[in-house]
C-alpha cells in the first residue's frame, strides 16, 4: 500500500526497495506447525527520508513477486530505484523502466551469466599489466572517495562500464546502459589488517558517471541504516508477537506510518525513539505530529 503517494516521482528521487522480516510474528497453523513471519518490502525515499508504500509477500513466495506489486502502486517517474541482489531480475528491471524511472540493481550469483560477464569484463579492463600495449580494452571511468570513522578507513573506487554491446545478456535487460564495479577496502585501525570486497551492478541511466553511481549505491544502504534499524531499536519490531490473522500486517503499516510522522516534525531534534516518547508524555505534541499527515 502507498503511504506517501505524494512526494514519490520527482526527478532525480533516489526510492530504495528493500524487505524486512518482522521474526516473531510466525504462527501456527491447524496442525500445530510454525507458519513463516510477515516479510514485507518497502519503498523508501531516501531524500526525505520517508516510507512511500509497502507490499506483503505472499505465503510461500517471496520479494521476486512482491516488488513488482509495490512498484505499480507508485509514482516513480523521473526516479531511480534501487534493490539488491533479489531483485535483479529481467521482470522487474522492465517494471523500472515501464513506469518512467531508471534502475541500479545489485548483481550476484543469482544471475550467473550476468554476474561471471561482468567480472571476467572488470578483470580485464583494470589489469593492464597482463595486457599487450595494443590490445584494446574497455573504456572504464572511476571515482574514488575515502572515509574515516568507527575505528576504520574505508577507501571505495567505484567504475563504470557504459560499452555493453559485448555482452550476450545486454538484450534480455530493458534500459540496460552500464555495469559498474565497486571496490571497497577496509583497513581496521587497531589491527592495521585491510580487507577488500568487490560488489557489482547493472543500471539504466545513458548519462551515469562514477561519482553519481557511487553516491546512489550509498544512499540505498538508508533504507537499513534510517528505517530497518530504527524499527527494530525505535518501535521493537523484532520482539512483537502480533500473531492473530492481520495483525502483524496492520502494525507494520502503523509503525511505517508513524516513522514517517515523527520524521516529518522538525520542531524537536530529538531521534524517532525519543519523539515518541516525548508524544505519549505530551498530548500537544502528539496532536501535532499526528497533524503532520494533514499538512
Amino acid at each position: 500500500m502507498p503511504l506517501s503517494p505524494n512526494v514519490s516521482g520527482r526527478q532525480g528521487t533516489h526510492i530504495a526497495l528493500d524487505g524486512k522480516t518482522s521474526r516473531r510474528s510466525f504462527g501456527r497453523d491447524e496442525n500445530g506447525e510454525k507458519t513463516a513471519p510477515l516479510h514485507t518490502v518497502s519503498a523508501w525515499m531516501s531524500d526525505l527520508g520517508l516510507v512511500l508504500g509497502q507490499q506483503k509477500t505472499a505465503d510461500k513466495s517471496n520479494e521476486i513477486t512482491a516488488i513488482p506489486e509495490l512498484l505499480r502502486l507508485l509514482d516513480i517517474r523521473g526516479a531511480t530505484v534501487t534493490i539488491d541482489a533479489m531483485g535483479c531480475q529481467t521482470k522487474i528491471a522492465s517494471a523500472i523502466i515501464a513506469g518512467g524511472a531508471n534502475y541500479l540493481l545489485a548483481v550476484k550469483d543469482n544471475q550467473p551469466t550476468l554476474h561471471s560477464d561482468i567480472k571476467t569484463a572488470f578483470d580485464d579492463a583494470l589489469n593492464k599489466e597482463q595486457r599487450p600495449l595494443d590490445e584494446s580494452t574497455l573504456q572504464v571511468q572511476s571515482h574514488i572517495s575515502v572515509n574515516d570513522g568507527h575505528g576504520r578507513i574505508e577507501e571505495r573506487t567505484v567504475h563504470v562500464c557504459s560499452d555493453i554491446s559485448w555482452m550476450t545478456t545486454a538484450e534480455t535487460w530493458a534500459g540496460f546502459s552500464f555495469i559498474s564495479l565497486v571496490e571497497s577496502k577496509r583497513t581496521e585501525l587497531s589491527t592495521n589488517k585491510t580487507s577488500t570486497e568487490r560488489r557489482y551492478y547493472i543500471g539504466s541511466a545513458a548519462d551515469a558517471d562514477a561519482e553519481t553511481v557511487g553516491s546512489t549505491i550509498r544512499r540505498h544502504w538508508g533504507i537499513e541504516n534510517r528505517l530497518h534499524w530504527v524499527l527494530d531499536m525505535a518501535f521493537r519490531e523484532d520482539d512483537a508477537r502480533h500473531r492473530a490473522k492481520n495483525c502483524a500486517a496492520n502494525f507494520a503499516t502503523l509503525r511505517h506510518f508513524a516513522v514517517n510522522l515523527l520524521k516529518l516534525d522538525k520542531t524537536k531534534k530529538l531521534g524517532v525513539a525519543n519523539k515518541r516518547k516525548v508524544a505519549g508524555w505530551n498530548r500537544d505534541y502528539l496532536l501535532h505530529v499526528l497533524s503532520g499527515a494533514l499538512a
